[in-house]
């Protein structure tokens, strides 16, 4: 059996789905993907359930009865994988944003240490592809606030390209993580950052998707920007709670 997951949270990305799950399997190490879909009215959950039929036990299908959130996405797979025994646990998108290449360096640098190994667009200058400019201003400089906020010393605290070691999920309180947007990867990052985990990031070149529709929506950074200083202030006085 793989010691890594891959999980892959979808809503009609019928467009992409395919590709990504067979670019993840063409990788040179073994990972097996769960996709984690929303009831996509697209058929993406179907176009999953016919793969399986081609790579049966290393790919995986949790289908949930509506759009909830990509936090709570994340959440129930986690919950699967740590029932599932996987030493490795990966989140990732669907849009080839993420380049599946990278997955192998996220790896390496748990392997070498890192109890979170993040894919961070912002370590090494910005390393963001067909963006415009006023995303990349407003990704870059949610960064500088955070850090600011939380004291956490990571340059992309909304990365959603992450390896966590399975012990890191573990003690963490997963029912307890509010945020299901922007700021749920800040708020897992800042739950292993109380704990005292090592996060290390390794440079990746974030592309935007060439196909299917962004989540991104106002409420999403609405949540970011107060949540993360609700969060901050919680942590001072309920530190137990995280």
């Amino acid at each position: 059996m793989a010691d890594s997951i891959v999980i892959i949270p979808t809503y009609n990305e019928i467009e992409n789905i395919e590709a990504i799950i067979r670019a993840v399997f063409e990788l040179p190490k073994d990972f097996h993907v769960l996709i984690v879909d929303d009831n996509s009215p697209d058929g993406t959950g179907t176009c999953v359930k016919t793969l399986q039929e081609e790579f049966p036990g290393i790919l995986f299908l949790e289908t949930r009865t509506e759009k909830a959130g990509l936090g709570t996405a994340y959440i129930h797979g986690f919950k699967w994988a740590i029932a599932k025994k996987y030493d490795y646990i990966f989140e990732m998108d669907a849009d080839f944003s993420h380049n599946p290449s990278d997955l192998v360096r996220l790896l390496k640098a748990c392997e070498g240490g890192a109890d979170v190994a993040v894919g961070s667009r912002y370590k090494k200058g910005v390393n963001v592809v067909d963006w415009p400019l006023y995303r990349v201003l407003l990704s870059y400089g949610a960064s500088v606030y955070v850090k600011m906020i939380t004291g956490m010393r990571v340059h992309d605290p909304t990365a959603g390209f992450v390896c966590y070691k399975r012990k890191v999920l573990e003690d963490i309180n997963l029912d307890s993580v509010r945020f299901v947007g922007y700021a749920f990867q800040i708020e897992m990052k800042f739950r292993a950052y109380l704990k005292n985990y090592t996060i290390e990031e390794i440079s990746i070149i974030f592309r935007d998707r060439v196909r299917g529709k962004s989540k991104m929506s106002s409420s999403i950074i609405t949540e970011a920007v107060w949540g993360v200083l609700s969060m901050k202030l919680k942590s001072l006085f309920q530190r137990n709670k995280f």
